[in-house]
């Protein structure tokens, strides 16, 4: 093997996020990290924040893990039980296998829409925004059968009715209008495309028992548990495995696709890719939301710590507008930047790296212990909802403080 296959190998893994943000937290804590400057001083400030912001959501702090499920739940509504309790499914493998293929789509489907885009509901008559929205319309279209290939079972997703929608059948599912505008359209139908091509390539772990469709990966996983566990990193690890050739235009190391993976030029050294800097924000968002597809269907997921924080605007904005992270050229926050620029890759990696120290001080105020109260406890609790919230404090929009360029594949 040779050394880049070996060096793209160590990326492509749940751990490597954490390892190369850290190079990157490191030089900021010394002051070296160009763009950025770090406040740790104000941690406890941001700390008891979120605390406040979990025990008025979750007053007997019984936090489900951040995922995509809870925003199919939102205001309430159970739209998966409903759908599920209607269809009937044969065994609770089928129905993993379903639920795995909606949360696949739609995470796929959960970059930024823009502050401009909305979605409106047409069992409850509310509109959604934003996360939420992006969920009740993939869902939405998944209920309608928009991503089955079988017109008999339209609570499914497979590659030959995905590699077919085209971006008129998109925007029409997602109520894009010129009043209505979403950012992104062309790159997340590029990426439904992509994710049907890299399921009929990769027929070991998305056909196992049935035709390729994204929740065959539930099959793989299966494959995989011992005794009936798998740990969290090994889903991250199976996702990055298949389906990091669905994001396009990216880097590559040995020929092969790096997802979202980026380049900082305070990084160096001798080995193949030592410069860069992974981040896998919607693969590890999606290993989340497969540990409730994988319970249903029998396997307990161990290790849950074993998944990065999500290096995205919302955890990332609560740091900035917490005054944890400040901007060494203030003028920064009026520009927009693209995703490979030092300034936001330096941004996300200290957002990793300070949401592994926001949980261990959240969960000394909330006395709470990491064993029943994970990362992804403190996400949901949680940070990304007083990320929103500071946002609203601070702009009329609730938009991000570092507005970044999207091509509706990574924010």
């Amino acid at each position: 093997m040779t050394a880049e296959r070996e060096a793209y190998g160590r990326l492509m893994r749940a751990g490597a996020v954490r390892e190369r943000s850290a190079r990157l937290f490191a030089l900021a804590e010394e002051g070296g990290l160009p763009g950025l400057t770090l406040h740790l001083d104000r941690m406890d400030e941001v700390a008891a924040r979120v605390a406040a912001v979990t025990q008025a959501r979750f007053p007997d702090l019984s936090v489900s893990l951040h995922s995509r499920w809870r925003h199919f739940e939102a205001g309430g509504l159970d739209r998966w039980g409903m759908l599920a309790g209607a269809r009937g499914f044969d065994s609770p493998r089928q129905a993993a296998r379903a639920a795995a293929d909606l949360a696949v789509v739609s995470v796929l489907l959960d970059a930024g829409a823009g502050s401009e885009w909305h979605y409106r509901e047409a069992l409850t008559g509310e509109t959604h925004a934003r996360s939420e929205g992006l969920a009740i319309a993939s869902l939405a279209m998944f209920a309608g059968g928009l991503f089955s290939g079988v017109p008999a079972d339209p609570l499914r997703a497979d590659a030959v009715a995905l590699a077919a929608i085209g971006e008129d059948e998109l925007a029409s599912g997602l109520q894009v209008s010129p009043d209505n505008p979403i950012v992104g359209l062309s790159g997340r139908t590029q990426v439904l495309a992509r994710l049907a091509h890299a399921m009929e390539n990769r027929r070991d772990l998305f056909a196992v028992d049935d035709d390729p469709r994204p929740g065959g990966l539930i099959d793989a996983l299966i494959y995989r548990a011992e005794e009936g566990r798998v740990p969290a990193a090994t889903i991250l690890d199976v996702v990055l495995d298949g389906l990091t050739p669905a994001f396009p235009g990216r880097l590559e190391l040995a020929g092969m696709p790096l997802g979202d993976t980026w380049r900082h030029p305070s990084l160096s050294g001798e080995e193949p890719g030592a410069d860069l800097v992974p981040f896998h924000k919607l693969s590890t968002w999606l290993a989340l939301s497969l540990i409730e597809p994988l319970d249903l269907a029998g396997v307990e997921v161990t290790d849950l710590d074993g998944l990065p924080g999500l290096a995205e605007y919302r955890n990332g904005g609560l740091f900035i507008d917490g005054g944890v992270i400040s901007l060494a050229d203030p003028d920064d926050a009026q520009r927009s930047h693209p995703v490979d620029s030092p300034l936001i890759v330096g941004w996300r990696a200290l957002t990793v790296c300070l949401l592994d120290v926001l949980a261990e001080k959240v969960r000394g105020r909330l006395d709470v212990a990491p064993s029943v109260f994970p990362l992804a406890c403190v996400l949901e609790g949680g940070s990304w909802a007083a990320g929103r919230a500071i946002a609203l404090e601070r702009r009329a929009d609730a938009g991000p403080p570092l507005r970044v360029d999207s091509d509706g594949t990574v924010f």
